[in-house]
């Protein structure tokens, strides 16, 4: 497939806005790749070279793109720069000066979407001593025999920034009318999806394998699953409700969920985030115990890592384990904050996906696993046969610093990337205020006035996941609880994702003073949730000014910075009526 076809439908999907437009556009392109190309195809369309836990980047910044189309195209840098300005977009001045070039490419030969995608790939391996110089030559070649067109995706797609607008779901969709059916075979591809975290890889397999290959997909180690996650309830009684006669109630550990991939022939241990960003380096200790206190050959279990006080048996706080993550003084780190691994569930085990099987059985593996509990340890559970049992555990929880409870269904399935009711939670911030904080994503921010206008942050517009339609629908202007630090942080982190108009994914009848990509979850605490027309959550209608949305009353911030959590993680539209429902049930009931 000619890349030059590729472009051509990248201009037309960036010029429509409807989202089933976008799928039919996407899937007629994507039914014209064949064999090998739809794996580079899909990861282009994505803006990746590979699925996002296997780290690999170009390593391409503005000024090295900006150096190869002035090489490329033999204007002046300055001339480059300019252009650059004036658009604030890289890929529209390499366009724009392809246009005008004075250096013509002899004899231009018609790129295919594999070979700039080999091309990319070769750029982003280029390391050691002179691998900037090498990276720009290499770019700049690609982009003298690029059309001028080709030139804008070739340069967004080096810095990371493609802006398509396409989602996960959206591309899935397109897949499934290309090759697997129609649309109704959109969930069998999602959930191959979420047993690998690669849509180049579902991908593949449906084009060489068909929907049968599909059908019979299954995890397997070193391919992250996306994580099961709770709901929420209001009362222990609700809990119960929809539990049964009985339950496993679970501590709640603030701390990193971390999902552990083990193979005891190859030596081998991965660790990945909740947001599915490979951890290992940064948890030695953690890797190292997962080889030495299992029995299993193979294994992908989950657990909360949380920094621990042995001598003074209590847990530290999130902000203190948190202090763990990161990629220089890492040694220096373990010493200081150990870690304890509190495992809760096994997904995979021996050569066996577990998956299917009931939660207690699930457990029961994990237990047996494990040969040795020092730095990996089970959490602490009960059985309980009531309301009261609950409450109990809670409170003997919260007392010992936890952030509480989850209740589990004996008998579920582990349902990946799902949010269920076989999973339930109760928090302690469900007591005070709004019940739980909620992620939200942010898709503006304002310059502000006074003291503000110095750092250029007034606040910041933030949206929910609508995970149905695929979109992120405003909520919520938060002005208030902001640091200095914090307000030049937003303000320099965000500059770099801004966007001239609203982004393709995004839903607000409110206007930021600055679009930004919708790329960053942020941790907000408000007074209640409200019914109000100015916000998108939860419309049917977008263009009906009257109907009500949701919005959040008093709204704060809470994190420091971002959460580590995709933008498609954060609280859905769907969690945000339930929240509104539980929050009104429990004004009745406190009458």
């Amino acid at each position: 497939m000619f890349f030059c076809d590729v472009t051509n439908y990248y201009g037309r999907l960036e010029s429509v806005s409807s989202r089933l437009s976008m799928i039919d556009l996407l899937s007629e392109m994507l039914s014209k790749a064949e064999g090998a190309e739809i794996k580079p195809l899909v990861y282009f369309t994505q803006g990746v070279l590979a699925p996002s836990f296997e780290g690999i980047e170009t390593g391409i910044a503005d000024k090295t793109a900006l150096a190869a189309i002035a090489l490329a195209t033999g204007f002046e840098i300055k001339d480059v720069e300019s252009a650059f300005r004036k658009s604030g977009d890289a890929g529209k001045a390499a366009e724009e000066l392809k246009l005008r070039a004075r250096l013509r490419g002899m004899g231009r030969k018609e790129h295919s979407i594999s070979t700039v995608f080999d091309s990319m790939k070769k750029i982003a391996s280029i390391s050691g001593q002179g691998s900037k110089d090498v990276k720009l030559r290499t770019l700049a070649g690609l982009l003298s025999n690029a059309s001028p067109v080709e030139a804008r995706y070739i340069i967004r797609f080096a810095l990371g920034k493609l802006r398509l607008g396409l989602g996960d779901a959206t591309i899935l969709e397109a897949l499934a009318k290309a090759k697997g059916g129609g649309r109704e075979s959109k969930p069998v591809l999602e959930r191959a999806y979420n047993l690998c975290s690669d849509l180049g890889k579902v991908a593949d397999v449906l084009y060489s394998k068909g929907m049968k290959g599909i059908e019979a997909f299954e995890a397997e180690p070193f391919s992250p699953i996306r994580p099961e996650l709770a709901e929420r309830a209001n009362t222990f009684e609700e809990i119960m409700e929809r539990m049964g006669d009985s339950c496993f109630a679970e501590s709640k550990y603030d701390g990193l969920r971390m999902q552990v991939h083990l193979d005891r022939k190859r030596k081998r241990v991965e660790i990945f985030s909740r947001n599915l960003e490979r951890l290992t380096d940064m948890f030695p200790d953690i890797a190292k115990a997962a080889l030495d206190e299992t029995d299993a050959h193979s294994a992908i279990f989950e657990g909360e890592a949380i920094s621990y006080d042995d001598s003074a048996g209590e847990f530290h706080s999130f902000q203190e384990t948190i202090q763990r993550k990161r990629k220089h003084g890492v040694e220096s780190a373990a010493e200081k904050f150990p870690l304890r691994l509190f495992a809760f569930d096994v997904m995979y085990l021996d050569g066996e996906s577990y998956m299917d099987k009931g939660y207690a059985v699930r457990r029961e593996a994990l237990e047996s696993m494990l040969k040795k509990r020092d730095v990996i340890r089970t959490t602490d559970r009960i059985v309980a046969k009531s309301a009261k049992d609950l409450e109990r555990y809670f409170n003997a929880a919260i007392s010992s610093g936890l952030e509480g409870i989850i209740a589990k269904e004996p008998g579920s399935k582990y349902i990946a990337g799902a949010r269920k009711f076989s999973w339930i939670k109760m928090k302690r911030s469900y007591k005070a205020e709004m019940s739980d904080t909620v992620d939200l994503v942010v898709i503006g921010y304002f310059l502000g006035k006074g003291l503000r206008a110095e750092f250029g942050f007034g606040g910041m517009l933030a949206a929910a996941y609508n995970d149905k339609r695929d979109v992120f629908e405003s909520i919520t202007r938060i002005g208030t609880g902001f640091t200095e630090e914090q307000m030049s942080f937003f303000r320099s982190s965000l500059s770099k994702s801004s966007r001239k108009a609203m982004p393709a994914r995004v839903e607000s009848s409110i206007v930021p003073d600055v679009w930004v990509e919708p790329l960053h979850v942020v941790e907000v605490r408000a007074d209640e949730i409200t019914r109000s027309p100015m916000h998108m959550c939860g419309k049917e209608d977008y263009n009906d000014p009257d109907e009500q949305g949701y919005a959040l009353r008093f709204p704060r911030i809470v994190s420091e910075g971002y959460r580590d959590k995709r933008a498609e993680d954060a609280t859905t539209t769907k969690e945000i009526i339930e929240m509104f429902r539980l929050q009104k049930k429990k004004s009745l009931d406190d009458r």
